[in-house]
């Protein structure tokens, strides 16, 4: 009761434009003392990879853990799970089993967790409830933790720099001007200041950062994770699909 969640990052149609507003809108409404709190994904609704895809589900991380507030995640989708088909005979849902047909199941999205290779994705050692992705050989945690640029090691970049800045966890949010495809927004704490760029095309975009530097702007993380420490002058070139953290100094 003390965090009702708000479900928008689940039911908008994954677009810049229509995220952006509801992102400016809900913070308006907030009042002062209030505290936000996003949610990515849950168990009733079809998973972010599934939703936008492989390479948008890694700019969903990046929005929801440097947006103001808590950030709520589903399990699997920190390492791109996606909705696993299930047959009739393997259906479990009460709300498929009584109106079968509507597409009302929930099973898709409650598939075993992929923690390894092994028998059952290491689930279990027993039969799983719900079957298993066919791709959970190479989807699982165990294999991505050993991907240096794999979106399981993004999310953890993104926990970790949170946590070690207040700026991302309790400082202000202030939305920037940005073209169609893209969503721009500063948070701040004291002297510090972070830029987060999102590039929701499949087509490289640019973003002009000259009227926010300060100082220095340096590239802190990539949703690709190969730009570590590279100096931001003016134009910020993005990528098909990147998102970027850049510290202003």
């Amino acid at each position: 009761a003390h965090l009702p969640f708000n479900f928008q990052l689940i039911r908008l149609p994954w677009k810049a434009k229509e995220i952006a507003a509801a992102v400016e809108r809900y913070e308006a409404l907030l009042p002062s003392y209030a505290w936000p709190n996003w949610v990515l994904g849950n168990h009733d609704k079809p998973r972010i990879a599934t939703r936008a895809g492989a390479a948008q589900a890694r700019i969903a991380a990046m929005l929801l853990l440097t947006l103001r507030g808590t950030p709520t995640m589903y399990y699997g989708d920190e390492i791109g799970m996606r909705d696993v088909p299930v047959a009739p005979d393997q259906v479990q849902d009460p709300f498929e089993k009584n109106v079968p047909g509507l597409g009302l199941g929930r099973d898709p999205v409650r598939t075993p967790m992929q923690w390894s290779d092994a028998k059952w994705a290491g689930f279990t050692t027993g039969f799983p409830w719900l079957p298993l992705a066919d791709d959970f050989k190479t989807i699982n945690v165990s294999n991505l933790r050993q991907e240096a640029s794999s979106i399981l090691n993004l999310y953890h970049r993104l926990i970790d720099l949170r946590r070690k800045e207040p700026a991302l966890s309790v400082g202000d949010y202030a939305a920037l001007p940005a073209g169609d495809d893209l969503i721009a927004y500063m948070r701040k704490s004291a002297e510090r200041g972070f830029l987060i760029a999102l590039n929701f095309a499949g087509q490289s975009r640019n973003f002009n950062v000259g009227e926010l530097q300060a100082r220095t702007a340096l590239l802190r993380i990539s949703t690709y994770l190969d730009r570590e420490h590279e100096r931001v002058e003016n134009e910020l070139l993005l990528r098909a699909d990147e998102g970027v953290v850049v510290e202003l100094v």
